[in-house]
């Protein structure tokens, strides 16, 4: 191999690795561009929830048995139309200690997860039995 050919192929080389260093520099700014982005949504889900449609929306029946979970009630609400991330709906109930009470509810698509984690949350069951024994 002549000299020349050698430092073409040293030269080569450093233009590739510089090339594959700037790609994965490109990548890693990608990912972290991407994953704040994510992050800001899902944090703005949580804190300051959208309805599904604006005012006046469409009611929906639902009915949570006694023993759901939140995540049940989460995966309802999710299949239903009426939120759009059931992990959101599961942070908030945890986060401003909200339960989801058993009972049927109407519920508009009008309405943020939030007040629909209320409405459950008001919802107790002492109610129901005070309003059967009338």
């Amino acid at each position: 191999m002549s000299r020349t050919t050698k430092e073409i192929n040293k030269v080569t080389g450093a233009v590739i690795a510089i090339s594959i260093r700037l790609i994965l520099l490109a990548l890693i700014v990608l990912l972290l561009y991407e994953g704040v982005t994510k992050g800001y949504e899902f944090g703005h889900d949580i804190f300051y929830a959208s309805a599904m449609e604006a005012e006046p929306g469409q009611d929906k029946e639902i009915k949570v048995e006694k023993g759901t979970s939140i995540a049940g009630v989460a995966k309802l609400l999710k299949e239903k139309g009426l939120i759009a991330n059931e992990y959101s709906l599961i942070i908030q109930a945890k986060f401003f200690n909200y339960k989801a009470n058993p009972g049927s509810y109407t519920l508009n698509t009008s309405m943020t997860s939030r007040d629909i984690l209320q409405m459950m949350n008001e919802n107790t069951e002492e109610k129901e039995s005070k309003d059967d024994s009338k």
